[in-house]
């Protein structure tokens, strides 16, 4: 599966192990990246801190759904398996719809999302394509939109963030987890 052997959880440091369990406990299983990553402790501590400042910041005009829509939408475009199965799975149960992860990483001008939603993805999209030719009137539809400079800040700074990941989990052959590929589906059995 991965090209690089994963470490025991047994084997990791404290503070990286019990992180490791409560994905695990959250989630039922560990996914993947927590081992993939794990191989490098002072790697897997800079990487997972600087996740959690974006996708777990409370205070933005981004809601969660928002920024794993980001995160399916681009490493759909860069071609991450790991991502966009992974990252769609957690779209679907934030959104409450089961068709969205798939209707974004193939064509988000046709998924079932609002037009702040697409005004969103255009700029993620930029930035992930063609973040070179940005300039003032990208920010305008956003503004629009109702985002302010920070939030268009955390749109960019997610996309260029998982750009990194997806080509981290490309390299190393990060495969998803099966359980990935049904969350979010099928309604949660109690």
């Amino acid at each position: 599966m991965n090209r690089y052997p994963t470490p025991e959880i047994n084997n990791l440091p404290e503070d990286i192990r019990i992180r490791i369990l409560e994905a695990q406990e959250k989630a039922g299983f560990v996914p993947q990246v927590f081992l993939t990553l794990a191989r490098r402790p002072a790697e897997w501590r800079a990487f997972f801190a600087y996740h959690d400042a974006l996708m777990l910041k409370e205070d933005s005009n981004l809601s969660k759904g928002d920024r794993e829509m980001i995160v399916t939408t681009t490493s759909a475009t860069n071609n991450c398996l790991y991502c966009v199965i992974a990252h769609g799975a957690i779209l679907r149960i934030y959104e409450k719809k089961p068709l969205v992860a798939d209707q974004v990483a193939i064509n988000y001008l046709k998924a079932d999302i609002t037009p702040r939603q697409k005004a969103m993805l255009n700029f993620a999209m930029k930035v992930c394509l063609r973040s070179d030719q940005i300039d003032e009137k990208d920010f305008v539809p956003l503004h629009e939109y109702g985002f302010n400079d920070e939030d268009i800040w955390d749109i960019a700074s997610i996309t260029a963030f998982f750009g990194m990941s997806n080509r981290i989990a490309s390299f190393s052959n990060m495969m998803p987890n099966p359980e990935f590929y049904l969350m979010g589906r099928t309604p949660k059995k109690t």
